[in-house]
């Protein structure tokens, strides 16, 4: 069976040559008698794993001395109690509300201490990024929180917001190593690795070192205490071993392909194809204001709820898998990820203009 075009949010599209590389050292890594899912996450072998891994995610991102690199187990959702956890100490915190995740995060944070609605784009249908210039943020916040890039609803934060000196800490899951980022601007990045960098099971945090401290809110697990990860350099217990090891052969990928910048370079480029049909369609259209479109996910609709089910229907019999919006706002969403290729933009947008033709009454 050829492999389909897969649009998903996450888990999604992993580069072609990392999955055949992987397929490759499955049964046998390297010479030494066994796969990677079955070595000892202490022995030599894996060490250079994991150590390889992050010094490329280190090279690709520019990561600064004082900064830690940590894979986690638990996902993105995890650090939403993680994050307040281990910065909440005057037990007050900023968050702007974009959509889901932040959302969740902003709840989940209510339960440590205070979390306050510093903007929201809620009012539209979180269509749009909320002007972050001048927030209401106090003295006593110990971070301000975004989610940067918005999967379910396609937004994405092109300037950042004025924290007026706070420590940003931003959600990057859904547009991880899509660009270059400029990782002092924050005092923690992190990210799912499920939709830009690797299988599901892991996140990677960034953290500067100054915010991993001893003195986090009582009754925060061992395991959640970023210290802890941090002076075991993620290996406190056994790690997802198999997980980081396809997100290192993602870094390497990404080194060949010529690092962030020409991904950036190659993603606007699959983004303009779609965003420009959609621009000139008379059938589809974009629900995102055009300078806040994610790169990553492209949300569009019909208007016709019943003509939105026969597009998801007829592109999957097209070879263009999971194209159907988030249940919490219906429609189409497309997902060009990293290793999307060009050509399954290409394909979805004749896809598009055939349907349109068919359809368009």
């Amino acid at each position: 069976m050829s492999r389909v075009y897969n649009f998903s949010a996450g888990p999604a599209v992993l580069p072609e040559e990392v999955l055949k590389q992987a397929a490759e050292e499955m049964l046998d890594y390297r010479g030494c008698g066994m796969s990677v899912m079955e070595m000892s996450h202490r022995s030599k072998v894996y060490d250079d794993i994991i150590k390889t891994a992050e010094a490329d995610f280190r090279e690709l991102l520019n990561i600064p001395d004082n900064y830690k690199v940590l894979f986690l187990q638990g996902g993105a959702s995890q650090q939403f109690a993680a994050i307040p956890m281990n910065l909440m100490r005057n037990k007050k915190a900023g968050y702007i509300l974009t959509g889901q995740w932040a959302k969740k995060a902003y709840q989940e944070a209510k339960l440590y201490g205070e979390a306050v609605e510093l903007a929201s784009s809620a009012d539209k249908t979180f269509s749009y990024i909320p002007d972050c210039s001048d927030l209401p943020i106090t003295e006593d916040m110990d971070y301000v929180y975004i989610c940067e890039n918005n999967t379910i609803y396609g937004t994405k934060y092109k300037t950042l917001p004025n924290t007026k000196g706070k420590d940003l800490v931003a959600d990057v899951s859904s547009c991880f190593l899509s660009e270059p980022m400029d990782v002092t601007k924050y005092g923690i990045v992190y990210g799912g690795v499920q939709k830009n960098v690797g299988p599901a099971g892991m996140v990677i945090d960034i953290i500067r070192e100054d915010l991993i401290r001893d003195d986090v809110l009582p009754g925060t697990p061992t395991m959640l205490k970023f210290k802890t990860q941090a002076d075991n350099d993620s290996l406190y217990n056994t790690p997802p071993c198999y997980t980081i090891y396809i997100c290192g052969l993602v870094f390497k990928w990404l080194k060949n392909m010529g690092g962030l910048t020409e991904m950036q370079k190659r993603n606007e480029e699959k983004a303009a194809i779609l965003y420009d049909f959609l621009d000139s369609s008379k059938l589809f259209k974009g629900t995102v204001v055009k300078e806040d479109r994610s790169l990553m996910n492209v949300p569009f609709i019909t208007g016709d709820e019943e003509l939105d089910k026969k597009f998801v229907a007829e592109s999957k019999a097209a070879g263009l898998e999971n194209l159907k919006g988030h249940r919490t706002v219906g429609g189409m969403r497309a997902s060009i990820y990293n290793a999307m290729p060009k050509a399954g933009v290409e394909k979805l947008v004749e896809f598009m203009a055939d349907f349109e033709k068919k359809n368009l009454k």
